[in-house]
């Protein structure tokens, strides 16, 4: 049999993660046919694919974020896992917030193959060191570090300006003004009185502060030159979620002696995450042994390791021995364990697990205009409120 798989993983760490997948269905005599579509969120792959499906062509399996999961599962045009899921006991090692979005009606819809966190914070060791920092804790350590980068004489705060990397810096601001309470009733529950709250603009003050460390070529960048700036010691940071360290690995950099990675101050004990999933779609007969082969390949501990070593993230089976993974991913996952235990564990706005598509938009419409300059932080709250109600 043969697969086609439509994705968007085509920086350096990202294909090199894929291709682990790859060799392991080639393993078992299963073709793999490639089908990348660049762009870091995946906007551009989800036109391709409503293209194929319209078309009466979808491919075999569909890397997915969030609630576009629950949307194409709305359309009934995916197929179902179920039968694969219970005899491979899914439901018993994946985190609900995680099963939330790889299934559909009871019934199972998509393989989750990683689980990324957002709140990061991606330094340069040797700036670090250089500058005697350590990592920061609280938000007032992190702007005295910023201010030290950026008094040496270095870009303080490597960023992209899309409206995507605009808004995974929003999630963790949110999260370390008003803890993570104040992120659920904002962003999951969008509650207009916390919206609208004195705390929503004390978010948009510290924005508008980290704007200040930002170079001027910022607009545009895409996220892994962002991830080179600090990775060259271009640069002292980057807020970014984890998909980066598959770029300082790719690098060949070590995790303590190169980089450090931390939570975004205020963060710390909580996780907002997205997951990668492959959707499988309804296929012919003759190909619905493959895409069964691939859904348990992607859900076997073995691989379930040796992919997440590479791409920077962490398992979604929360049974996976951490031993082959670094500093950061051994972190990474207790931080997980941890967050999944205390229910501190939420779907990332930025990335399509808090909110459904159009909510998305709206708040990542306002995020851009106020972090380019366009609104004060007080209009920013009141176009927030406004644009979270028009969307729903």
């Amino acid at each position: 049999g043969q697969v086609e798989v439509l994705h968007w993983w085509t920086s350096g760490g990202e294909a090199a993660a894929l291709n682990v997948l790859k060799e392991d269905l080639q393993s078992k005599g299963i073709g793999w046919q490639d089908m990348p579509v660049a762009g870091g969120g995946g906007e551009q792959a989800m036109t391709v694919l409503r293209a194929r499906v319209t078309a009466g062509n979808p491919p075999t399996a569909v890397q997915m974020l969030g609630y576009d999961i629950r949307d194409w599962a709305e359309q009934g045009v995916v197929a179902d896992l179920s039968e694969t899921a219970k005899a491979e006991g899914w439901a018993e090692v994946v985190p609900e917030p995680v099963q939330f979005f790889s299934t559909y009606d009871g019934a199972w819809i998509a393989a989750p193959v990683n689980v990324h966190s957002t709140n990061w914070i991606w330094a340069n060791k040797q700036i670090f060191d250089e500058l005697g920092l350590s990592e920061p804790t609280s938000w007032d350590e992190l702007i005295a570090a910023l201010d030290k980068i950026q008094e040496a004489g270095y870009v303080a705060l490597a960023h992209g300006g899309q409206d995507w990397q605009d808004a995974t810096i929003f999630d963790a601001v949110v999260n370390a003004t008003g803890g993570i309470e104040f992120y659920k009733a904002a962003l999951i529950d969008l509650d207009p009185e916390a919206l609208g709250s004195d705390t929503m603009k004390e978010v948009f003050d510290r924005m508008a502060k980290l704007r200040t460390y930002v170079d001027d070529n910022f607009s545009g960048r895409d996220w892994n030159l962002a991830s080179a700036m600090v990775i060259e010691g271009k640069a002292g940071m980057q807020m970014m979620g984890d998909w980066a360290k598959g770029e300082f690995i790719n690098a060949g950099q070590t995790p303590g002696e190169d980089f450090l990675c931390f939570r975004h101050p205020g963060t710390q004990g909580t996780v907002t995450f997205n997951t990668d999933q492959f959707v499988m779609f309804q296929v012919g007969e003759e190909q619905r042994p493959a895409q069964i082969e691939l859904a348990k390949s992607i859900m076997e501990p073995s691989f379930q390791s040796s992919f997440n070593v590479v791409k920077g993230s962490v398992p979604a089976r929360t049974d996976v021995s951490d031993e082959a993974f670094d500093a950061c991913g051994k972190k990474a996952m207790a931080d997980l364990a941890e967050a999944n235990a205390n229910g501190t564990l939420y779907g990332s706005l930025a990335h399509g697990h808090a909110a459904p598509a159009a909510v998305k938009q709206a708040i990542y419409d306002v995020v851009t205009a106020h972090f380019n300059g366009e609104y004060d932080s007080e209009t920013a709250v009141e176009e927030l409120v406004n644009a979270v109600e028009a969307a729903q």
